[in-house]
């Protein structure tokens, strides 16, 4: 089994910055692309941001210039540094992450349980 754990979610002001990170732990054999997405209330989840193994990213239009994701291969480890946040980015933050579990096993989707960030105006 594998799980993400989130934490670094919590209340800002408009302007201010908050930095996410989630780890991954159990049987992990290799992590492909990890990423983060976001719900807000009443609304579809939807990407944030994505990052290969490799370090390739990409963002969504809304965040780009104003979020990073990066990644510690070592610690299974990745991150989301969140500068000039703004009411609209408030949402629940969910971490993903697609796991090899062995050599040969098919890759598979683990997702996080949640950490709320509220931007408040």
């Amino acid at each position: 089994q594998v799980q993400l754990v989130e934490s670094g979610g919590g209340l800002v002001q408009a302007g201010g910055s908050l930095r996410l990170s989630c780890a991954a732990s159990g049987k992990i054999f290799s992590i492909n692309d990890m990423g983060w997405y976001r719900q807000a209330p009443g609304k579809q989840r939807e990407l944030v941001a994505i990052i290969t193994s490799v370090g390739s990213t990409n963002y969504a239009d809304s965040v780009k210039g104003r979020f990073t994701i990066s990644r510690d291969n070592a610690k299974n480890t990745v991150y989301l540094q969140m500068n000039v946040l703004k009411p609209e980015d408030t949402a629940v933050y969910y971490c993903n992450a697609e796991v090899q579990t062995g050599w040969a096993a098919r890759p598979y989707d683990y997702w996080g349980q949640g950490t709320q960030v509220t931007v408040s105006s």
